[in-house]
């Protein structure tokens, strides 16, 4: 795993031993970057950010701030060496906790977020509690945000009818799903 493309492109991304996780794939992560364009000054929220791939590929193409949000301890020690190791002090924050008590965090704070990645565990109903917790915290993503969702396929997004959120565009990846989704005030 590795940082493809801005000021850290090439550093490998250092995972603890004996943690099975399943990163986004280069692949994935190229596509996904060159679909969102430049990220200079946006904030950007990491949820279930694992080894924090997609976070840290966020910083590197520039974003203003990017806030983590892991429960494993493992993960969390790993992910604070490699934001130092890349030089990206004081541009982010680590919420070691899970996703809602880090969501009810943020909004208790008045965060808000232009881009908001999810990428759950697959399969174990979290796609469908993702959505109902940003649905019951809408301040958390910007007027003009932007949530994306990593899926796999055989997990398909139900937000039909949904009268905050709305599908804006989907992308296949093999077995996996990138959901674009923005708030329907924002549309």
């Amino acid at each position: 795993m590795r940082i493809i493309g801005g000021q850290a492109r090439g550093r490998r991304i250092a995972v603890p031993p004996g943690y099975a996780v399943r990163p986004t794939s280069d692949r994935i992560k190229e596509a996904l970057f060159n679909m969102l364009g430049p990220l200079d000054g946006r904030n950007f929220l990491d949820l279930y950010a694992g080894t924090g791939n997609v976070g840290l590929e966020a910083l590197s193409r520039g974003a203003a701030e990017v806030v983590f949000v892991e429960r494993i301890s493992a993960l969390v020690t790993a992910l604070r060496r490699n934001l130092e190791a890349f030089g990206f002090s004081g541009r982010y924050e680590i919420i070691a906790t899970d996703v809602e008590q880090a969501i009810n965090r943020l909004v208790q704070k008045g965060k808000s977020f232009d881009l908001i990645f999810s990428d759950p565990p697959y399969r174990k109903g979290q796609i469908e509690r993702t959505i109902f917790l940003l649905n019951s915290s809408p301040s958390l993503m910007a007027e003009e945000g932007m949530l994306i969702l990593q899926h796999a396929l055989a997990e398909p997004l139900e937000i039909e009818g949904d009268k905050t959120l709305k599908l804006v565009d989907e992308r296949r990846y093999g077995d996996t799903l990138l959901s674009f989704v923005k708030s329907n005030s924002g549309c």
